[in-house]
């Protein structure tokens, strides 16, 4: 009997450390989801400011860009073109359009300045009716040049901007831009000088050069955006 109310004993005073034990299981269990749920509305918080915080514009964009796209451009202050993400968007669509109607034009211009070139090399040995005829060529080819350069040029020019700027560093894009300042200077000389001659045929060999880096200035900017 002894042993019995002993057993008793020990069991009725083991049953309050076994409750209490459950209790605080309990509570630790109940704790947790909740500082789970701050930590998870704290991180999308904090993805919400770095999205709204992203800028719709590159902080640098060439002069016609600023003066077409840029945050107080033509298009901005006509409400032809609201700067929104959702305008963006579809700016980004349009961008990628008129850049590839930009190398399109940049091999056609390139064929038309071989053809050019064909013509001007036979233009300075051709006589008489020979060189009447291949100088009128020579002036046509001339006239779809600068209308397929100068529309090339405007597509690049005038297409919206990108979403990030530039790459640090030296690029292939890069290199086509700086080619692009040569070419554009030659395309002036070159047209410059062929309206020149006409008084002054001295000028040829000068026509010639200009015409000649143009091309291969013209020539290297594409390669160096098609390989």
């Amino acid at each position: 009997m002894k042993y019995v109310c002993f057993i008793l004993l020990i069991w009725l005073g083991a049953s309050p450390l076994r409750a209490q034990d459950s209790t605080a299981i309990r509570r630790d269990t109940g704790v947790a989801p909740t500082t789970t749920d701050a930590s998870a509305n704290d991180l999308l918080a904090g993805l919400s400011d770095s999205t709204e915080a992203q800028p719709l514009l590159p902080h640098k964009m060439i002069f016609t860009q600023r003066a077409f796209w840029g945050p107080n451009g033509l298009l901005r202050v006509m409400k032809i073109a609201p700067l929104t993400p959702e305008g963006r968007i579809h700016e980004l669509k349009v961008r990628r359009t008129m850049l590839v109607m930009h190398q399109i034009g940049g091999f056609i211009t390139l064929a038309g300045f071989v053809a050019q070139g064909i013509l001007g090399a036979k233009l300075y040995n051709a006589k008489g009716q020979d060189y009447v005829d291949t100088k009128v060529w020579h002036e046509r080819s001339a006239t779809f040049i600068n209308i397929a350069y100068g529309t090339t040029l405007a597509l690049s020019l005038t297409a919206p901007p990108p979403v990030v700027g530039a790459k640090k560093g030296f690029t292939s894009i890069k290199l086509h831009k700086y080619l692009a300042v040569v070419h554009l200077t030659g395309m002036i000389a070159t047209n410059i000088l062929a309206n020149m001659i006409r008084d002054n045929p001295d000028l040829k060999p000068y026509h010639r050069a200009a015409a000649y880096g143009t091309f291969g200035a013209y020539a290297a900017s594409i390669l160096a955006i098609a390989f």
